[in-house]
């Protein structure tokens, strides 16, 4: 990666600048055997959007480092029209939290869209040696990209409890 892709310290940018739309159609290929598409189709067009955001945002590559949630609200039926939309929601030194949320609508209906799942994924920016690197701070822009951004240090907070919980557990628990 060049120099001038590297984010300056101390830089920001705001949520809008790497906010990023996916859209496809599902088809008979992405059926799982109930006739609905399959749930790991959906999950890697949310990885990959969560991946052009982090990309973007980061003026790089950046990794999944981990999927926090991710929650099926509806099922997705063959022929339906798929949005799926990320934005960077919370940033530290070198990772940053994706939030996404995936819409449906019939290909063929004028109805609104209805959401159909969410997830929270958590990237971590690297260089060409695949070692982490620093990414910009998030600038949130409105009062909805607050709220996101302090949910998500909630859920880091819970994640890093988490980790270190089951760390603790392990270490008391391995034999001698």
């Amino acid at each position: 990666m060049n120099e001038q892709a590297r984010p300056a310290a101390g830089e920001t940018k705001p949520t809008s600048a790497s906010r990023t739309t996916l859209s496809s159609i599902m088809t008979a290929n992405d059926a799982n055997l109930l006739g609905t598409v399959h749930g790991g189709v959906i999950m890697k067009l949310v990885d990959d959007v969560a991946g052009a955001v982090a990309g973007r945002h980061s003026g790089g590559p950046a990794v999944t480092a981990s999927m926090d949630e991710m929650v099926f609200l509806e099922p997705v039926r063959i022929g339906d029209l798929v949005h799926v939309l990320a934005q960077v929601n919370w940033t530290g030194r070198t990772s940053m939290e994706v939030g996404v949320r995936v819409m449906a609508e019939r290909w063929n209906e004028s109805t609104p869209a209805k959401q159909v799942a969410s997830a929270y994924l958590v990237f971590a920016a690297v260089d060409d040696r695949g070692r982490p690197r620093p990414v910009p701070a998030v600038a949130p822009e409105t009062e909805r990209d607050e709220r996101r951004c302090q949910e998500a240090q909630i859920r880091r907070t819970h994640r890093l409890a988490r980790r270190r919980a089951i760390k603790n557990l392990r270490a008391r628990s391995e034999p001698a």
